[in-house]
């Protein structure tokens, strides 16, 4: 069964997509050597560099094309279900936020893998990562990279707060600490993604889930309502309204985190890995001081309350083949040279972004990259993901919608009423 918001495009479509081909979307005609239509996530050419690599190993027997999607995941995936509703075959190979991958194999959009071809996908990828490409027991995506988020700090700012980031830290003692040296504690509460993966990092923190059972689809049970969820909400209140938040918190993306943090006033800040490598390469091109640089510092995702175990985000990319590939056989070659723990290397070394492959984190080249590693591997391997349904749009969106903006969150209140919205869009008695 499609989500809602899959099944309305798919409808909008069904007629409109019988001209698609017609309109240059057809793929893979003509002879000659096939070619191999990539949609990427936008990145700083690391998958192009990919791409050129894994044709050269082809010797001839395929080449890859990249095709760049919109930035945001949004973005991402209303292109692909736009074009996938539609049949449209000249889409072979998808890089993938993990949340779209339940959506998408429930609506038969990617083609799954054989257990031999599964195989040299899966093995040695970190558990985490691994549980994302899965749907009804069958493999259908292969885990290309991976995503945590890491509390970033300023070293003179834990100093003069007397904060000690070698231990554990909560999130109260984390805005505590901002208080007292008038610093900022920078998060994404933009209405987007980013700030439901804000949301469900601290509900997974806390032990609770936003949604029980999710791959009962519209039977799935909400969940926020619950003693974790009301922590959560209570997180997002003090950090929102405690003098601690950017002023620009009702629309921070990562990019705006990452520059707050950076800022005179910028004390610490919650954002994926790739905010270190891009802080280096600010440095080299004379845009960030280096003594900034020097001053930052990592620690694991804050605890919800002292005794557990904070569960970061999870994030990163799949890799799926479309199911209206006409050349899914090489599509299936292409991704297993693509996934390689070599190209997985590259990749985080040229992006910034984490391996799915454990290996990865024991190559002296990414020790020196990211002194950090093991820090994300631990987290990436103990992460928490999003709910894995085939409605998790709906989910997010409708959960987004409530707890925005971050200031009007209450704990008593705002999970109740996202529960309720959440329930009404299940049950298609509600819009977001």
């Amino acid at each position: 069964m499609l989500s809602r918001a899959t099944r309305a495009t798919a409808a909008v479509l069904t007629v409109a997509g019988l001209g698609l081909a017609g309109c240059g979307w057809g793929g893979g005609g003509g002879g000659g050597v096939p070619t191999l239509n990539w949609y990427i996530n936008p990145d700083n050419g690391g998958q192009k560099a990919l791409a050129a690599k894994c044709t050269k190993a082809a010797d001839g027997k395929y080449r890859i094309d990249v095709q760049l999607l919109p930035t945001d995941a949004d973005g991402q995936r209303q292109q692909l279900v736009n074009r996938l509703a539609a049949n449209d075959s000249s889409i072979d190979i998808m890089s993938l936020d993990p949340t779209f991958v339940p959506e998408f194999a429930n609506a038969e959009f990617l083609r799954p893998f054989t257990k031999d071809e599964a195989a040299p996908l899966t093995k040695g990828v970190l558990d985490a990562p691994n549980h994302t490409v899965t749907w009804n027991d069958r493999v259908v995506a292969a885990p290309f990279w991976a995503n945590t988020q890491l509390l970033w700090y300023r070293k003179s700012v834990a100093r003069k707060a007397g904060l000690d980031l070698s231990q554990p830290v909560t999130w109260d003692q984390v805005i505590a600490a901002a208080r007292k040296t008038h610093t900022t504690v920078e998060v994404q509460a933009d209405l987007y993604e980013g700030y439901m993966v804000w949301i469900n990092g601290l509900v997974t923190s806390g032990g609770g889930e936003v949604l029980k059972d999710p791959q009962a689809g519209e039977h799935a049970r909400p969940e926020l309502d619950s003693h974790a969820g009301r922590v959560a909400a209570e997180i997002i209140r003090k950090v929102a309204t405690s003098g601690v938040a950017d002023p620009g918190i009702d629309t921070a993306e990562e990019e705006q985190a990452r520059a707050g943090f950076q800022a005179a006033n910028g004390g610490f800040m919650v954002n994926w890995p790739y905010v270190y490598a891009a802080a280096r390469t600010a440095v080299q091109q004379g845009q960030l001081a280096k003594a900034v640089f020097d001053d930052i510092a990592w620690a694991r995702w804050p605890r919800v309350d002292t005794g557990t175990q904070s569960a970061p985000p999870l994030g990163g990319i799949d890799l799926g083949i479309s199911a209206f590939s006409n050349h899914p056989d090489a599509a299936v070659d292409a991704v297993n040279c693509i996934t390689t723990t070599e190209s997985q290397t590259q990749y985080m070394l040229a992006e910034g972004n984490p391996a799915a492959r454990d290996a990865v984190y024991d190559d002296p080249k990414v020790l020196k990259a990211f002194p950090m590693a093991d820090l994300i591997r631990e987290s990436i391997d103990t992460a928490g993901s999003r709910p894995r349904s085939a409605f998790y749009p709906d989910v997010s969106a409708a959960t987004v919608r409530e707890f925005h903006p971050p200031s009007s969150v209450k704990p008593d209140s705002t999970p109740r009423k996202a529960d309720t919205l959440i329930r009404g869009v299940l049950d298609n008695r509600k819009l977001v």
